[in-house]
């Protein structure tokens, strides 16, 4: 039987290069989050560590199943008998120079539940001469068979990491599944976040139908950029259930399952689609 509500944090940090004083600072937040309820746990994307250079982003390259830092995430997920999913991680692949940005999800007994390879990379130029170009650390991922999905007592949830945000078809593509949430883990710059972060959250959210937990990086980081914050969890309607706006910490928030199900009945656009499928 599935269960009604769940309690859901999403995190909120200000990530630098030091891996274990990112890892102690997580550490800390699920904690208290858990303290507060949380039954999943949501970490920002770069959580373990925004590198001040490339060399130190590859020297934390971990093989899958393997490293501190997917060790500390088996390892709380039982200690607290949480969901916990990390944002993402760098997964070594075969290419010697570059890794996957991987969102992992650990189940309440410790063991990796999914992962899914972030797909769309951030290869941009901003106004005002600030340029980002992910695929030169990472490679692109493909979607898999299972679409970086995790069944849970609560249904079904979706992973998703930041850039994708824009691109809808992601989210839509998967919607068959009896989706009931997406996962946005997020570096989001503060530029583009106060431009765009609340609106496209909002929107995947209202076309989706689904809840949407979203946690940020905050503040500036040892390489000079600088990320949005406002980590939010938002309801089916669209509707912020909580936020974050600035500042280290966590935002916690009750899904209520039962109310999107009735929602869906009576608003059903979804099963309204007249496209499903393109070309």
């Amino acid at each position: 039987m599935t269960s009604e509500k769940l309690v859901v944090a999403a995190i909120q940090i200000s990530s630098a290069s030091d891996i274990q004083r990112n890892i102690e600072l997580a550490e800390m937040l699920i904690d208290q989050a858990v303290d507060e309820g949380a039954q999943l746990v949501l970490l920002p994307e770069n959580f373990a560590q925004i590198p001040s250079s490339k060399i130190k982003r590859q020297q934390a390259y971990e093989a899958i199943g393997s490293g501190p830092i997917q060790e500390f995430l088996a390892t709380k997920s039982e200690q607290k008998s949480i969901y916990l999913v990390a944002g993402s991680v760098a997964i070594a692949s075969e290419h010697s120079h570059k890794a996957f940005s991987a969102s992992l999800c650990f189940d309440p007994n410790g063991d990796l539940l999914a992962r899914y390879n972030k797909i769309h990379l951030f290869d941009v130029r901003l106004p005002g001469g600030k340029n980002y170009a992910e695929s030169d650390s990472f490679e692109y991922g493909e979607l898999s068979s299972n679409g970086g999905l995790f069944s849970t007592p609560w249904g079904t949830f979706c992973l998703t990491i930041c850039y994708d945000l824009r691109f809808p078809e992601l989210f839509r593509q998967v919607i068959d599944q009896d989706i009931i949430g997406y996962l946005v883990p997020a570096a989001f710059t503060y530029d583009t976040g106060s431009a765009h972060w609340e609106t496209l959250l909002r929107a995947r959210a209202i076309e989706n139908l689904s809840f949407v937990i979203a946690s940020n990086q905050v503040g500036v980081h040892p390489n000079g950029l600088q990320s949005w914050g406002h980590s939010m969890v938002l309801d089916p309607w669209g509707t912020i259930l909580g936020q974050q706006e600035i500042g280290e910490g966590a935002v916690l928030a009750t899904l209520d399952i039962s109310r999107q199900r009735e929602l869906r009945r009576e608003f059903p656009c979804l099963k309204h689609r007249r496209i499903k499928r393109f070309g």
